[in-house]
């Protein structure tokens, strides 16, 4: 990996202190800003009209696949493209942000403008801004808050023939699941059940290889079994943690689930071939990312009461893996000063609130932390759980490539049936640790 050595500010922050005096002199100039191609894209590019408005600041967008977009926006970083003049990067993005000079450091204009991080859900401070983590050294302002939550079809958990076979077959009644045991249960009696004719399957889980499906989905169980990378924060010591006995049982658990209960042909999917099985009708449940609760909850087919939400279940402990991401000023953008004053636009509480009415999920204090916040739509409530106990994957600069090989590893004994789940944890930890001896941290 090369350093990168681009200066942080240095390029106007006077010409971002003011929307309104800046509306004048931004007439015909225009910023564009990248990000994932998916339903919160489409709302940020309603919301953004406002801001357009008031600064006569046009506004493009690059919207990429998620399938494609870690590849096509990290290469553009990596060429010092100018593509991007603003980056809603993935939360793991932040380390080599920072350390290889992609992203603008935002403490000065932080305090120029009066914009404090306190104001923002501390878990998103953390996974969206810092690097080192948990330091003061901010390259994002949180933008899209987001965990991993789980749907199922209400009308049918409500039904009372479904209800009494369900109790007759466990011995308890159907309910949301609050463990993993639990979900396999329902998963179970769901898998190739008959229901108005059609025949159901228990839920869809993520399985895909190419880009970050299965470690995203084997994740939110590794949490909740009480999964770390390290035995010692900052070590890099990983035997013993990433292949703990429990992780072990957390990933023979996420095998199973795949094999008993997913739908055919389920081999690799992700986001979009959850929702798709379960706007079908195959699927009693889904796991995907609350980022697309919005357009369920509205979806004239399983929006309304047909569709409950539910948090990432526990096991030993409640955890969620962490989705979402930080807006942050590209280093090499020529408009630094322009993609400042949408920064200072974008953090308001009063935009922040609109955010979330469009179908954002806002990261401000001010809206999140408002009372009626858990009430404001049916899965509100169980976001704020899931922000409450986040885990990320590494946020390392070369977390790429930890990423590709947690990927080959739990693919191929979830999906391709290799060998046993300790021996794709070692083989895991053989992997990262290579990667953490050419990258000098051990």
């Amino acid at each position: 990996m090369r350093t990168l050595a681009r200066t942080a500010l240095g390029v106007g922050l006077t010409a971002a202190m003011g929307l309104g005096a800046s509306a004048a002199s931004a007439q015909d100039q225009e910023l564009t800003l990248c990000w994932a191609a998916w339903d919160p894209a489409n709302a940020l590019v309603e919301l953004s009209k406002d801001f357009t408005a008031q600064t006569g600041i046009k506004m493009n967008f690059e919207f990429v696949p998620w399938t494609n977009f870690a590849d096509r926006m990290l290469n553009e970083l990596n060429s010092g493209g100018q593509l991007c003049d603003l980056m809603i990067g993935d939360s793991q993005w932040i380390g080599a942000g920072a350390e290889y000079g992609h992203y603008v450091k935002l403490n000065d204009f932080f305090e120029a403008e009066s914009i404090s991080m306190d104001d923002f859900l501390p878990a998103t401070v953390y996974a969206y801004s810092t690097w080192p983590k948990g330091s003061e050294n901010y390259y994002a302002l949180p933008a899209m808050g987001d965990a991993l939550g789980w749907v199922y079809r209400k009308d049918w958990f409500e039904r009372p023939e479904i209800q009494e076979a369900f109790q007759a077959e466990y011995g308890r009644p159907l309910t949301v699941p609050e463990t993993w045991e639990e979900l396999m249960e329902v998963a179970k009696f769901f898998q190739g059940r008959e229901i108005d004719g059609e025949v159901r399957y228990g839920a869809a889980i993520y399985t895909e290889r190419g880009s970050e499906g299965i470690t995203m989905g084997v994740t939110a169980a590794l949490y909740a079994w009480g999964f770390e990378y390290e035995n010692t924060p900052g070590s890099y010591d990983m035997e013993g943690a990433v292949n703990s006995p429990d992780a072990i049982a957390a990933l023979e658990f996420y095998k199973e689930l795949y094999e008993c209960c997913t739908p055919p042909g389920h081999s690799d999917a992700y986001m979009v071939a959850n929702l798709d099985a379960y706007k079908s009708g195959q699927v009693a449940m889904q796991m995907n990312w609350f980022a697309f609760f919005p357009g369920i909850a509205k979806d004239e087919t399983v929006g309304g009461d047909v569709s409950g939400f539910f948090v990432n279940p526990s096991m030993k402990v409640a955890a969620s893996a962490l989705g979402g991401q930080g807006i942050s000023v590209v280093s090499y953008s020529d408009k630094q000063d322009l993609a400042l004053q949408y920064i200072k636009w974008f953090a308001q509480p009063d935009v922040q609130a609109k955010w979330w009415e469009l179908g954002g999920y806002s990261c401000h204090v001010a809206v999140a932390g408002a009372p009626d916040f858990p009430t404001s739509t049916p899965f509100a409530g169980e976001f704020l759980k899931a922000m409450g106990g986040v885990k990320d994957f590494w946020q390392e600069p070369i977390y790429a490539e930890l990423l590709q090989a947690m990927q080959k590893r739990v693919h191929d004994y979830v999906v391709a049936d290799q060998g046993t789940a300790a021996d794709a944890l070692n083989k895991l930890i053989e992997d990262w640790t290579i990667s953490f001896e050419d990258d000098g941290k051990l």
